[in-house]
């Protein structure tokens, strides 16, 4: 098993766009001319999604062409329409005769409390971030749909820690996986190997941890309507074959690198979610991508906070490193 970039992978464009200043951006995926198969996985309680319904088994539609992480919660959910514009101007899409109609599935976290919340994702950034995917902008860290991530947030927004998007990519002979992800999680983040805590809840020092999930657990009272400021968004990527029934099943597999790297995960507060996206002919076992789907997306997450810069005054990983 060798790491390589996630940029290494076939049939696969990334770009990003972001407004900074605003705290918020969006993170494209195009799928090729002729689009791919793609699975969901949603395990968080308060998503903001769009097209999921086209990923179920039972769907009519084999392929996607696009896929969109974003911030700004449901209104960020506007931005898709760049990207069908974008792809319909180049002629990809499902043909209904008199155009093509471009299949975008979007997922968005929630980045409304860290910079403006009255800018978010539009259209205009969204058709940026696909003609960044030309010629290909992907970083990690505080960029795309990791702009305004944070984590940590138990207790608030004064004792998170910045976050942004990680990603993470392995071959094992010819097979490749690899996993985006924009980390916005409501809980503590973990590297997976040692399980030592990388960043998460703060106490009031603002050097020092304290822990998330004690933190939940000490929370008895029921609560009324719960706050849904959180969730993590990511995909996965095989140059393997599968179609979209088994991909739902790799994504659901890809869960427990959420698992391996974030508690409490998962909770009503988060919408996390997760794509897996076919891009290749290659010939593997289901069961082995999806293990390593896990490993790849733990990873990923760890690496996204690895990588984030301190901004809008919370601080960063490298920070507490120093």
């Amino acid at each position: 098993m060798r790491e390589i970039s996630i940029t290494e992978l076939k049939n696969l464009k990334i770009g990003q766009a972001e407004n900074a200043q605003a705290g918020t951006g969006c993170t494209v995926f195009l799928l090729g001319e002729n689009g791919a198969p793609a699975g969901l996985d949603v395990r968080g309680g308060g998503p903001a999604s769009r097209e999921s319904e086209l990923l179920k088994p039972m769907a009519a539609a084999q392929v996607i062409h696009a896929i969109l992480l974003g911030g700004g919660s449901a209104f960020g959910l506007d931005a898709a329409g760049g990207v069908m514009r974008y792809l319909e101007e180049r002629g990809i899409g499902f043909d209904v005769g008199v155009t093509k109609v471009p299949l975008v599935c979007q997922s968005d976290l929630f980045d409304l409390t860290v910079g403006d919340a009255h800018t978010r994702p539009d259209a205009a950034m969204a058709y940026q971030a696909c003609v960044n995917a030309e010629t290909g902008n992907y970083r990690d860290g505080n960029y795309g749909a990791g702009t305004g991530a944070t984590v940590g947030k138990v207790l608030g927004m004064a004792h998170c820690m910045k976050s942004g998007i990680g990603s993470y990519a392995v071959q094992v002979g010819a097979l490749q996986v690899g996993a985006v992800v924009a980390v916005n999680a409501l809980g503590d983040i973990y590297d997976w190997r040692t399980g030592r805590k990388a960043a998460g809840l703060l106490a009031d020092d603002g050097k020092t941890f304290l822990d998330a999930e004690e933190a939940v657990l000490g929370q008895l009272e029921p609560a009324g309507e719960k706050f849904v400021g959180n969730t993590t968004i990511g995909a996965v990527f095989t140059n393997a074959q599968f179609d979209k029934a088994h991909l739902c099943k790799i994504a659901a597999m890809a869960h427990d690198g959420y698992a391996r790297a974030i508690r409490p995960v998962h909770t009503a507060n988060d919408g996390d979610s997760i794509y897996a996206v076919s891009l290749g002919q290659l010939a593997a076992d289901q069961d082995v991508v999806g293990t390593l789907a896990a490993r790849v997306m733990a990873e990923a997450i760890l690496r996204a906070v690895q990588a984030a810069d301190s901004a809008y005054g919370f601080p960063a990983a490298k920070d507490l490193a120093q």
